[in-house]
């Protein structure tokens, strides 16, 4: 028998997430070294050595099972968000937050709303558990808020999806456009703002959604230890929210669903700002050198407010492959509806010149 037939019908059809691929993997396929990964938005300084310091003390104790309701690590963050242990939830990376905001809320039968071109997981935590899901088109790349909202009510959405900044594209909504987006929201359509990228957001552009929980019980912002705080490969982010909201969330939550060493180097990332401040500095001049390089080359690329660029490029598939092949890991992005692009990560200074170097020659073998 095809024991496939026994899983739901929607969980037959879910097309698996497919993560960037790993430097080790291309390593054995082509026999090359020296390569450079920028593919997954990571952070290319690694983590805090603070935070580094913190994992190591608490590898003494992974005899012990890990703290199930976080109390250091959620009292650090009530601190320095300004709200009640009931208001946090942590995850295995922000991904586990959505996950769980979409398996405590939604079955079959309900639907949720998110824009074309947006995180891929949106539409596979909502495809998990039976709902539907409505993507909206995007508007310039982004979220279309005001189609967003008319779709969520006339087909009585319970939940919208929202990124800021946007992965893939990088594409940014103003507070203001957010706040206003909340306010003209029915209460009973719940909200979640992913602000996975929310510390490489430009001073200017920067917003407080954290104070919207006074006035939206409805919102649920969700937030990662794994971009600018380096922590990818721990796995640990949280979720901010009404206190009813977040108790459907733990009901739905493994007991343990974050480790102990991540909690440990979660805490003292957290205080490290100094190391949050020199990472927004190297984006920002990393984005300048690789948006100057695809301006150089003339290739159009998207405006990104984010640690990562997405860029129009003829034959994208066989451009990744060639890029693969001289030692640089990018990422396709087919699969957001976007054919033409690829979607390359902000490195160190020597990564980016190799990545634009490597383009450069691809570009000439076309000629």
């Amino acid at each position: 028998m095809n024991y496939s037939d026994l899983a739901p019908s929607y969980v037959r059809a879910i097309a698996p997430y497919q993560p960037g691929k790993p430097i080790a993997e291309l390593e054995r396929e082509l026999g090359i070294s020296g390569i450079v990964k920028l593919a997954s938005n990571e952070n290319p300084s690694g983590a805090s050595p603070k935070a580094v310091a913190a994992a190591h003390a608490a590898l003494d104790e992974i005899g012990l099972y890990p703290d199930g309701n976080g109390f250091v690590l959620k009292n650090a963050l009530t601190q320095r968000y300004g709200v009640a242990p009931d208001q946090v939830v942590l995850g295995n990376g922000s991904n586990d937050l959505l996950e769980l905001s979409a398996r405590a809320f939604l079955t079959v039968g309900d639907k949720a709303v998110y824009a074309a071109h947006a995180f891929a997981v949106y539409a596979l935590a909502t495809q998990a558990v039976g709902a539907t899901g409505i993507s909206v088109a995007a508007k310039d790349f982004g979220h279309d808020l005001d189609a967003m909202r008319a779709a969520a009510v006339a087909q009585g959405a319970k939940m919208i999806f929202i990124a800021n900044p946007n992965n893939p594209t990088g594409t940014f909504l103003s507070g203001d456009a957010l706040h206003a987006f909340l306010r003209a929201l029915p209460p009973n359509i719940l909200v979640v703002l992913d602000e996975a990228y929310n510390e490489y957001l430009p001073v200017e552009c920067r917003y407080d959604s954290v104070i919207w929980l006074r006035e939206f019980p409805n919102l649920i912002i969700s937030r990662t230890f794994s971009k600018a705080y380096g922590l990818a490969g721990l796995r640990v982010g949280y979720a901010l929210g009404n206190p009813q909201v977040m108790d459907m969330l733990n009901r739905v939550r493994q007991p343990f669903n974050v480790n102990s060493v991540a909690q440990a180097a979660a805490v003292a990332a957290l205080q490290d700002e100094d190391f949050v401040g020199r990472t927004y500095e190297m984006n920002l001049r990393g984005m300048e050198q690789v948006t100057q390089g695809l301006a150089l080359l003339e290739l159009e690329f998207i405006p990104s407010f984010g640690n990562f660029v997405c860029f129009r490029i003829a034959d994208a598939e066989r451009v990744y492959r060639r890029l693969l092949e001289l030692g640089v890991i990018v990422r396709p992005i087919a699969s957001y509806d976007m054919p033409d692009w690829l979607r390359v990560s902000i490195g160190l200074e020597k990564e980016i010149a190799k990545f634009l170097y490597a383009l450069t020659h691809i570009l000439g073998e076309a000629e």
